[in-house]
């Protein structure tokens, strides 16, 4: 692993930090493929509405694309995460304005779920860790990622892939580092995110992509018996791409959704990009 912290290579950053100190930041974790990170405009997008919305001064766009472009460049396959704080501030919550944002760079290799979902549909299981209510957050990517890391230490079992996350009323919202969508007809839905759950990447791709084949793609409310109707569940994220699930596991009950075919198309449209 190698990083870079605004622009030098160096592994460490101020403890005044406010990203280290209140979680005060975004953060990005892009796919490289062919030495360049697919779906770069979308990543800035998000970090940069995220910005707008925390008020943290964002960096310098063609600053920003020229360091991540050639970090990107040193592997033909890899995770490249880009961090932005708020910057150095004195002691206390309230921002003095006077903060310069602090960005990390990091190059990574593919974590072994990248592997995993190439091999088939995966297992997924139900988490007992809810997400609260966020509605001022809700879609974005900040460095505050408690109940993912409480959710994420549910599970020890190495056949599971990954855990889906509830609200506080029960309805699905994500995984604990993906999206959901479920298939039924001609039917595409994926929970909505206006109070909590972040609006991924690849979540967004599926969206814009379900019209050309042939989907109605909607964003609702996602419950328990949504999920018992699917014909097909998949799992989407930035460096996994779309992951077909195999199976829902409920304790001791199993929600079995079979069909591939849906993400299996979207698959092979995410292969040229």
């Amino acid at each position: 692993m190698s990083e870079w912290v605004n622009g030098r290579l160096r592994r460490w950053i101020d403890c005044r930090d406010r990203g280290l100190q209140y979680g005060d930041g975004l953060f990005e974790t892009m796919r490289v493929r062919g030495h360049r990170v697919r779906f770069l405009d979308y990543h800035l997008e998000r970090l940069f509405e995220g910005c707008r919305r925390l008020k943290l001064d964002a960096p310098e766009e063609r600053l920003l694309r020229r360091e991540i472009t050639t970090r990107a460049a040193e592997r033909a396959e890899a995770v490249l995460k880009l961090i932005v704080t708020r910057g150095i501030g004195a002691r206390g919550y309230r921002p003095s304005g006077e903060e310069r944002p602090t960005r990390v760079l990091s190059l990574h290799r593919l974590p072994p779920s990248a592997a995993a979902a190439l091999r088939g549909p995966v297992r997924i299981r139900l988490c007992h860790t809810r997400l609260g209510s966020t509605p001022a957050l809700a879609g974005l990517k900040t460095l505050n990622r408690l109940e993912s890391v409480l959710a994420r230490a549910e599970w020890h079992d190495a056949r599971i892939w990954e855990g889906l996350m509830r609200d506080e009323e029960g309805n699905v919202v994500s995984g604990t580092m993906s999206n959901v969508f479920v298939r039924r007809g001609s039917t595409l839905l994926t929970p909505s995110l206006e109070r909590c759950g972040i609006a991924g990447v690849m979540r967004r791709w599926v969206l814009e992509q379900a019209r050309h084949l042939g989907l109605e793609a909607r964003e609702g409310r996602l419950n328990l018996r949504e999920l018992d109707r699917a014909e097909e569940v998949f799992m989407t994220n930035a460096v996994c791409g779309v992951v077909s699930v195999a199976m829902v596991q409920e304790g001791r009950r199993r929600i079995r959704p079979f069909r591939t075919d849906g993400a299996e198309r979207l698959r092979a449209r995410l292969e040229r990009e």
